[in-house]
């Protein structure tokens, strides 16, 4: 018996045959100088079935580290090797984007504007938008950020591992940590949720930065977690052979005065309680204050800045019950990615 045909994938009013792919244009809104603003959307419509996936960047602005991450995706993934539908959304945020800006042109955060309004904000607006033409299509989502502006973070996974299909599609993803993460109001991973698409949220890097290390994990993430989802086979690509380590909570630790700071510790880094991470010191250097670790755990997250205020928040460290792991897990990490055929080579 001989199977029929898969039907089209119809988003913002066209029609993508199975077999094919397409970049479709998804109107937003006219700028003040009458220019049209668009969100593009690559879309991978597989001729067998199977679930369907967005991959997004760019939600905030300035975080253009995803932006890579999809460009690697299209030029490496085949339609005839995908089954199910895939779409690849590299900017959302078209307004910050074009300003260097995690914001839109209001100040308002897209992150903190879902599920949004057909007649509200323009981030509202955009929110709503994504909601209907991207969210309500699909099973999955993965939604890649950075850190903020002069900061950076580890690669890592935050989810909502309580739920078990969830923290499933984070441990098929590998990164070396997945954090455990509640919900924020109005965030897309909040929204997306609620309708009933499963979201993890990839976090590494740096706004305005590339970092080598941060867009092979997120590449090999993403595919790790369609094979996971039957979208694509196998063969070639085994998991890691370490686990990510499952961090349930994570500390702050902020400038114990302003200054100007030398870091100690990098992102990586396995620290013990009382252990010093940088020290703050007055411009004249009359005055030192150490900046000491309140718990043991892995540095996931740090700011770049030499300049801080008292307050300012300095170090993210996640608690987790072997620290040591996680520095293992790098190193075996940045040996077998940069010798991963992956990078190479078309999917397989």
């Amino acid at each position: 018996m001989v199977e029929g045909k898969r039907g089209a994938f119809e988003i913002g009013g066209a029609q993508i045959e199975a077999g094919t792919e397409a970049t479709i244009q998804l109107p937003l809104s006219v700028l003040s100088d009458h220019t049209q603003v668009a969100m593009p959307v690559h879309v991978i419509h597989g001729a067998r079935p199977g679930p369907v996936l967005f991959v997004s960047a760019a939600v905030h602005g300035d975080e253009i580290l995803g932006a890579e991450i999809i460009r690697r995706l299209v030029n490496k993934l085949t339609v005839g090797k995908v089954r199910g539908t895939l779409m690849l959304i590299p900017i959302v945020n078209t307004y910050g984007f074009i300003a260097n800006s995690r914001y839109l042109p209001d100040r308002r955060d897209l992150n903190r504007s879902f599920p949004g309004s057909p007649s509200g904000s323009l981030a509202s607006q955009l929110a709503h938008k994504f909601m209907e033409e991207i969210v309500s299509r699909a099973d999955y989502g993965i939604d890649l950020h950075t850190a903020a502006i002069h900061r950076e973070n580890l690669p890592q996974i935050r989810a909502g591992v309580d739920d078990a299909q969830v923290r499933e599609l984070a441990e098929a993803f590998a990164a070396p940590i997945i954090l455990k993460a509640d919900m924020r109001d109005g965030s897309l991973r909040e929204a997306a949720q609620a309708v009933g698409c499963h979201t993890l949220l990839y976090e590494a890097g740096e706004a305005l930065r590339f970092n080598e290390f941060a867009v092979r994990i997120g590449v090999k993430g993403v595919i790790r977690v369609m094979q996971y989802l039957g979208m694509l086979h196998r063969r070639g690509f085994a998991k890691g052979a370490k686990a990510p380590v499952l961090s349930n909570a994570s500390t702050w630790v902020r400038a114990p005065s302003g200054g100007l700071m030398r870091l100690l510790k990098g992102l990586g880094d396995v620290v013990e309680k009382g252990d010093v991470l940088s020290i703050v010191a007055d411009p004249l250097g009359y005055e030192e204050r150490e900046l000491v670790s309140p718990v043991k755990g892995v540095i996931i997250g740090r700011s770049n800045m030499p300049a801080v205020n008292q307050g300012d928040a300095i170090f993210h460290i996640a608690r987790v019950y072997d620290p040591g792991a996680v520095d293992e897990d790098l190193q075996s990490l940045e040996k077998s990615l940069g010798a991963d055929p992956l990078f190479d080579t078309e999917i397989v």
